[in-house]
């Protein structure tokens, strides 16, 4: 079982119950990925409407993959609950 932390609250899961926010090495795109065959730098968010605002509001997102964050993609983690 692999462990990852969620951006939002800090609680440590399983990476399985986690969404998976990449920003692409390769074109610097950033994608809403379920597999682990996605590389770069990746940031975690509970299945919990909560800690996706928590992670917005204070742009922990934004922090964590080091790019700007379109409102877009605050809809595209919605949609995955």
């Amino acid at each position: 079982m692999v462990e990852r932390k969620c951006i939002g609250c800090g609680e440590i899961k399983n990476r399985n119950d986690l969404i998976k926010i990449t920003k692409q090495n390769d074109s610097d795109n950033i994608v809403i990925s379920r597999d682990t065959k996605t590389f770069g730098r990746s940031i975690y968010l509970c299945y919990d409407n909560q800690c996706i605002e928590t992670a917005f509001k204070k742009n922990k997102i934004q922090k964590a993959l080091k790019s700007p964050i379109s409102a877009e993609l605050k809809g595209k983690i919605l949609n995955e609950l």
